[in-house]
């Protein structure tokens, strides 16, 4: 098993736009979905950095943490999760994205505990398609070269990247821990405050 450390990523530099407002604010028992994903990375993390666009940089949320800021455009989740293993090469990243509201703790441990040193990425499936969830996965700092591989070739969706490499594919304990929020509609069965 890998000794190297282990640092948390929330991505936040999402642009939200089915939501029609800023998902890593949306609130819950007056704490937003940013800071409680990042508060739940500490628990079993070294470091905890949030992932923003150059853009959001000053957003007073999001100035609160540690930030990994964007070095690419137009790439999506994969431009935070490249940026973040090119600023920090010897670490090996948890990688979270903010807009899953069931997350757990036995979640975040389960996919630790159970990570693959013998596979560029570990995963849980997703138990609605059956495919990689690659916005709560595993990058080993190994991984870095395979992702600028991809990246070079067009190909910036992590969820292809996943099932395009030997990933280590995990089964959900617990089915709706992963299960994202990306519309107004989507709010109105989860814990987030479903008004502005």
């Amino acid at each position: 098993m890998t000794s190297k450390p282990v640092f948390g990523l929330v991505l936040s530099g999402g642009k939200s736009k089915r939501m029609g407002r800023d998902k890593a604010l949306l609130e819950r028992d007056g704490q937003s979905q940013l800071a409680h994903i990042a508060t739940l990375l500490e628990e079993h993390v070294d470091r905890v950095f949030v992932s923003t666009r150059e853009d959001q940089k000053e957003e007073p949320e999001r100035r609160q943490f540690d930030q990994v800021v964007d070095h690419y455009d137009d790439m999506g989740p994969l431009a935070g999760i490249l940026s973040a293993m090119e600023d920090y090469p010897e670490v090996d990243w948890l990688v979270v994205a903010c807009d899953l509201p069931n997350i757990s703790a036995a979640t975040l441990r389960e996919l630790l505990d159970n990570r693959s040193s013998q596979h560029p990425f570990t995963a849980y499936t997703s138990t609605h398609d059956g495919l990689p969830e690659p916005l709560c996965a595993f990058y080993p700092a190994s991984s870095l070269a395979l992702i600028r591989q991809f990246a070079d070739e067009g190909i910036h969706c992590p969820r292809k990247i996943l099932i395009r490499s030997d990933t280590h594919l995990l089964e959900q304990s617990d089915p709706a821990s992963l299960d994202n929020v990306n519309t107004p509609h989507d709010l109105t069965d989860s814990v987030l405050e479903g008004t502005p």
